[in-house]
């Protein structure tokens, strides 16, 4: 990842106005209510992306019980920032993360299978992927 950005899991560091923008780039969260998306954090492992003024610009939540099983989602680059390999740093942050690495990790795409797959997972489906346990 390039020098100027860095990813993180505390969700202190989280902006909510950035999330509802970049959920706004999407075509499964438009029109995710502000309600809705602060519940999904609340009860999610979230990582954000920032730049160097520490601003967010990537978003991420992750599901889990923690012992078996993890459901990445809402996986978001601002489209000022795409193409600078941010998504790829995410997921190898989130499938590296000491709480996830040895779970069954799960996640829905339409569009994204030649990332994903880079980091282990496989397609089950056209639209389900999976990676198996460590």
């Amino acid at each position: 990842m390039l020098k100027e950005y860095y990813i993180s899991k505390d969700k202190s560091k989280l902006q909510i106005e950035n999330i509802k923008n970049l959920m706004k780039q999407t075509y499964w969260a438009t029109d995710r209510p502000e309600e809705t998306i602060v519940k999904s954090i609340d009860n999610s492992i979230c990582y954000g992306i920032f730049d160097s003024c520490n601003n967010q610009v990537g978003f991420a939540r992750v599901i889990t019980d923690y012992a078996t099983t993890y459901y990445i989602c809402d996986v978001i680059i601002d489209k000022d920032h795409r193409g600078k390999a941010l998504g790829k740093s995410l997921i190898k942050f989130i499938t590296e993360d000491t709480d996830l690495k040895t779970l069954y990790g799960t996640l829905l795409t339409t569009d994204a299978h030649g990332l994903y797959e880079q980091y282990g997972f496989k397609r089950n489906s056209e639209n389900f992927m999976h990676k198996p346990r460590k």
